[in-house]
């Protein structure tokens, strides 16, 4: 019977890979005698302190190897594949599914959804656990793969049947509950939708997870999205501000409980909710090392502390310049109060910011990350941008130029003939890329 193997596509230098001539090319077949199945089985089986490794060169010459290295560490090889097998995508037909509000012609990659709790542990997705069977599940404990991050929505299983439209759905409590007795460190999130998950139903999820702690680190609620493009999906309502600040009443009432009994609020509430309640941001205390930052929770509290440190940091001086910024709606006055800081400190700038209107997603899509190149454009063709035009990098997909609607950088300073520079999501590149000529 053949053996599946994982052909190596980068080997780093002065790794133990190197100094045994595994080389590019190269396939490796097995760990310790047994078959590696995916990047689960590579982690788990690479970590012992002795090896027995069997490659297999281009020429299909065998080499058996025997590694004596420190335990845990790695043997400075990768894959074409990161997970070293096919993607797992999810199968529900979420309610609330940002994916499934987006048009017709987009390219192919914007409707691929991912849900292997394999990119969960590696580059921190989250996941609903719908494809996945108890035996998965019990390789994660094997393995000691962790964190896994958890797309729970609601523990009612009825409930999450039919949000997520899966008849599979609703054992998410049942799977959550072996991974905690198997000590598993867990994070959690729930998309909040009016009129389904929130109210009553709400303090139940948010109770039966915070029982899962410590093992269960924490869990953030965030409000859905809702696209223009929602046609033949459920009808859900927006969250008004009185109901934000509904929802606030509820977490805080479960922080207050669970930093009593456990030391640490456990639960959080993602920034639009404190936006569109017109509640002030809490302090960086409060969100406790932002574990769940990339859910929106204090992102602009974050923001706004690097900012000002940095600003106390640094020499103001007479430099004059005009530059333009752009962000979204959600964000617009944070960055106004920032820059105006930035301004107290180099008097003589002139820093305009645009705050864009999402007309290709609608008006409700208020995030500056789902702004599209057109309608910078667009909004911006007449406008006097100054020496350059700053845009935050969370408009560009990962390591590209490229917008959602496809348009790179080099289209959007063609159409509104200025320079651009993108500014990353920390304080120190906020206040360098406004005062840097």
């Amino acid at each position: 019977m053949s053996i599946k193997g994982h052909i190596i596509t980068s080997v780093q230098p002065g790794s133990i890979a190197e100094e045994l001539e595994i080389e590019c090319g190269d396939t490796l077949l097995r760990i310790n005698n047994q078959e590696i199945k995916d990047v689960f089985d590579y982690h788990y089986l690479v970590n012992d302190e002795y090896l027995t490794v069997l490659i297999m060169k281009p020429n299909n010459e065998e080499w058996e190897l025997e590694i004596e290295k420190d335990y845990e560490e790695d043997l400075g090889i990768e894959f074409g594949e990161s997970l070293m097998d096919n993607y797992r995508s999810c199968r529900n037909k979420c309610i609330f599914c940002f994916i499934d509000q987006n048009p017709e012609g987009m390219r192919d990659t914007i409707y691929f959804k991912d849900d292997d709790a394999r990119l969960s542990f590696l580059q921190g997705n989250y996941i609903t656990l719908t494809n996945m069977k108890m035996e998965d599940i019990d390789r994660i404990i094997l393995y000691k793969l962790a964190p896994i991050n958890i797309s729970v929505h609601t523990t009612n299983p009825d409930l999450r049947k039919k949000m997520l439209h899966n008849r599979f759905a609703g054992d998410a409590l049942e799977k959550i509950t072996r991974l905690y007795e198997g000590g598993i460190e867990m994070n959690s999130q729930i998309v909040l939708c009016k009129g389904y998950n929130d109210g009553k139903e709400l303090d139940r999820t948010i109770g039966d997870l915070g029982a899962m702690q410590p093992h269960m680190r924490s869990l953030s609620v965030v409000p859905l999205g809702k696209t223009k493009f929602r046609e033949g999906l459920e009808e859900i309502e927006s969250f008004t501000k009185e109901d934000a600040r509904q929802v606030l009443d509820q977490v805080h009432y479960w922080q207050e409980k669970f930093l009593k009994e456990n030391g640490t609020r456990f639960i959080f509430a993602s920034d639009e909710w404190y936006i569109r309640a017109e509640y002030e941001i809490p302090n960086e205390d409060y969100y406790e090392g932002y574990g769940q930052i990339e859910n929106g929770v204090g992102m602009v509290r974050s923001l706004t502390e690097e900012v000002l440190t940095y600003l106390d940091e640094i020499e103001g001086d007479d430099r004059s310049q005009t530059v333009s910024m752009v962000t979204g709606v959600l964000a617009s006055s944070t960055i106004d109060y920032l820059k105006s800081k930035v301004n107290e400190k180099f008097p003589n700038m002139t820093i305009n910011l645009y705050t864009i209107v999402n007309d290709f997603f609608g008006h409700e899509i208020t995030v500056a990350g789902l702004l599209t190149g057109g309608d910078i454009i667009n909004q911006l063709k007449d406008k006097d941008l100054g020496d350059y035009l700053i845009l935050p990098s969370v408009l560009l997909r990962s390591g590209e130029d490229v917008l959602l609607d496809d348009l790179t950088i080099n289209d959007i300073q063609n159409a509104l003939q200025t320079d651009i520079r993108i500014v990353q999501s920390d304080g120190t590149s906020f206040v360098n890329t406004i005062i840097t000529n």
